[in-house]
């Protein structure tokens, strides 16, 4: 067990101390937002920077401030209002959850963990942090921020494996504080200080709490010696396609025609498999005579 491990304390206070002088002011934190603005913010987060969800964001919760007006709609009124934010499926679970929430729990989030785990599209990391950020309960929230702050401070590795570990969750459970309020507190700190100051690249040690404790910068910042990491593609690829498939299917009001669609992508082996994917997803709803829309099922 390392010195960290045996007084997590030294951690938290300086690590929760920065977040009270540094945390950005964002909507989903605010008081106002409620355990549904968190959760919201929760699905649109995953893999898409703030810049990009802020707007979306706010337009979400201006149309569908509880689960239970999310519920009311047809799921591809979710999927249009996703925009452009990339990997549109989780619009569709996150209106499955909302018809979840409408059924089981009077069209609110619930506090239960348990509960919050049970819900479609919900996974260990999502009902960690809704329990933790609008709850205020004692739970590991392991994002990508989380897992390299930890690698770097504890471990001593400059990154984390690329699909965390059984190993990394008995850490961030030991590193828990006891208190729930403190626990929640942490929780926020430590996510801020990976997408603030121990970011994947260029971090910046001078701005950092744990700067004078970080096992990987005393062992001289060793370079990543893992498996390489993931990188990822876009431009080309099926998901630009689908992306300009669902693009022309959010402004049209009407079912629209194939050869309106043929005109998203010049190449018709791989605009085919990327239609075929939207529908195989339930993104898209083919007709009769050639037709799709979005779903309204």
């Amino acid at each position: 067990m390392t010195a960290t491990e045996q007084n997590p304390a030294a951690l938290h206070a300086p690590v929760i101390s920065w977040f009270d002088a540094h945390a950005r002011d964002l909507p989903w934190r605010r008081p106002e937002a409620g355990a549904w603005g968190v959760m919201v913010s929760e699905f649109m987060l995953q893999q898409t920077p703030v810049s990009r969800v802020l707007p979306v964001y706010e337009q979400w919760l201006a149309r569908w401030p509880r689960p239970a007006d999310l519920a009311a709609e047809a799921p591809g009124e979710a999927v249009r209002a996703w925009g452009r934010l990339g990997y549109p499926r989780r619009a569709l679970r996150l209106h499955a959850a909302a018809r979840a929430m409408a059924e089981r729990h009077d069209g609110e989030v619930p506090r239960d963990h348990a509960q919050l785990l049970a819900l479609p599209g919900v996974g260990e990391y999502t009902a960690a942090a809704v329990a933790s950020f609008a709850y205020g309960q004692r739970h590991a929230v392991l994002d990508t921020n989380v897992r390299r702050v930890l690698a770097r401070a504890v471990t001593g590795v400059q990154y984390p494996p690329n699909a965390t570990t059984a190993a990394e969750r008995r850490l961030a459970r030991a590193l828990l504080p006891d208190d729930e309020a403190t626990a929640a507190r942490w929780a926020a700190a430590s996510m801020e200080l990976g997408a603030l100051v121990c970011t994947a690249k260029n971090e910046t040690c001078v701005a950092c709490p744990l700067a004078a404790s970080c096992a990987w910068r005393l062992a001289g910042k060793p370079a990543h010696d893992g498996p390489a990491r993931r990188g990822q593609t876009y431009a080309g690829t099926d998901r630009q396609v689908r992306g300009r498939l669902l693009a022309l299917l959010r402004e049209a009001t009407d079912p629209v025609p194939q050869h309106h669609l043929d005109t998203a992508w010049h190449e018709p082996v791989q605009r085919a498999r990327a239609l075929d994917g939207l529908v195989a997803d339930g993104l898209v709803e083919p007709l009769e005579g050639g037709r799709y829309r979005l779903p309204l099922g």
